[in-house]
């Protein structure tokens, strides 16, 4: 099978990986990013972003990645779309199993970032994307003047379910055992919960996904010992993410005990030749800003590790 080479393989096309092909392009390193699902990652899926330095009145997701993007392809990034299944180190080089086809580089960064964590009810699979949804911006539309449920109780789950108000006559929010979002937004929720938009359910749990006539009817959910039916129009599920390592197997890449990318200060990973960075790394702080700069801060490893192997060669 054909094979095909570059200086620089980024797996993902986040804000972390967009940054990193900004700096190593502009240095002519030639570099390949592979994104499986939606350029940016999850900031382009994030309605609004307030926490970026340098936008005073926010920013959109979509557009704070289209721009990343334009900015990397203007320095002659290459961005395809292609989900990696293994990787290896092999000789010099690092090879990944891109779409079945072996690409082979010098070196690797992953940034492939997280994906949503799943309840894993009874009826949740069977209504993914009918009815149960894990992006607010991408299918809060669809519940224009219904009644919703929103499960979580972190930053991303307040942040979703304040999104949704704009759609949604009303929301019945459940909360496993308190709020941990921080009180900057557990002071924005209280104002929707005063003015009848949001019903707080603490310590509910969600048991099961009621269907009926093979469409969304509500929920089960225990509080206090007490198990009940709620119904709704749809569910939001906010509880969380997975890093995206599981082609990471048998590569000799070091995870920690929840699957995130272990590396050192270098961002180096346990292979040679392979860093990472962003949401994906054990250690990360999961905000947009820390991303962008360690997609920085990998590029220059990568530009020093890349002079070393001339250095070696020559």
């Amino acid at each position: 099978m054909e094979q095909t080479s570059s200086s620089l393989v980024i797996i993902g096309a986040g804000p972390s990986a967009l940054t990193t092909a900004i700096y190593t392009t502009r240095e002519d390193i030639p570099t390949t990013l592979y994104e499986r699902g939606v350029i940016g990652g999850m900031a382009a899926i994030t309605d609004q972003i307030d926490n970026y330095p340098g936008f005073a009145e926010g920013i959109a997701g979509m557009k704070l990645s289209q721009e990343l993007q334009a900015q990397a392809e203007r320095f002659g990034a290459q961005i395809e779309y292609g989900e990696a299944s293994s990787l290896k180190r092999d000789g010099d080089e690092i090879e990944v199993v891109i779409d079945g086809k072996p690409i082979r580089s010098k070196t690797v960064l992953l940034a492939t970032g997280s994906n949503h964590r799943q309840l894993g009810v009874p009826g949740e699979q069977e209504l993914y994307g009918r009815g149960v949804h894990y992006c607010a911006t991408c299918d809060g539309a669809f519940y224009r003047d219904r009644t919703l449920i929103v499960v979580g109780g972190g930053n991303s789950a307040v942040q979703e379910a304040i999104f949704l108000t704009r759609y949604a006559t009303h929301i019945d929010m459940m909360v496993r055992s308190k709020l941990r979002a921080s009180d900057v937004l557990q002071k924005e929720l209280q104002k929707y919960v005063d003015e009848g938009k949001i019903t707080l359910h603490i310590g509910a749990t969600t048991d099961e996904v009621l269907i009926k006539d093979e469409k969304f009817a509500g929920v089960k959910t225990t509080t206090d010992g007490v198990q009940t039916e709620l119904m709704a129009d749809g569910l939001f599920v906010f509880i969380g993410l997975i890093p995206n390592t599981q082609f990471l197997t048998g590569s000799g890449v070091e995870l920690d005990p929840q699957g995130h990318i272990i590396t050192n200060e270098h961002l180096e990973t346990s292979v040679k030749g392979v860093y990472a960075s962003g949401d994906v790394r054990s250690g990360s702080t999961m905000q947009i800003a820390t991303a962008v700069g360690e997609g920085a801060t990998a590029a220059m490893r990568i530009r020093e590790y890349l002079d070393e192997l001339k250095r070696e060669e020559a």
